[in-house]
C-alpha cells in the first residue's frame, strides 16, 4: 500500500502516530506527520488504513 501525507492539511496533532506509531511519526522539526514504514511494512499494518480515517483534516492519502 502506498500512503503519503499532504502535509499542508497536517495539524500536526498526532492522532495518527498514537493509532498506528509503527507508521507514522512526528517530524522533529514541525511536528508534521511523516510516514515511517515502507509500502511491505504498511501492507501489514491495518492501523494504517485506521489512522487515514480517523485524521480530523484527511491529510493521510492512501493509494
Amino acid at each position: 500500500m502506498k500512503v503519503r501525507i499532504e502535509e499542508e492539511l497536517c495539524i500536526s496533532c498526532g492522532l495518527c502516530s498514537q493509532i498506528c506509531p509503527d507508521a507514522f511519526a512526528p517530524r522533529e522539526d514541525d511536528g508534521i506527520a511523516v510516514v515511517i514504514a515502507n509500502e511491505r511494512e504498511l501492507d501489514s499494518l491495518p492501523c494504517a488504513e485506521e489512522a487515514a480515517e480517523s485524521c480530523p483534516t484527511e491529510a493521510i492519502i492512501i493509494e
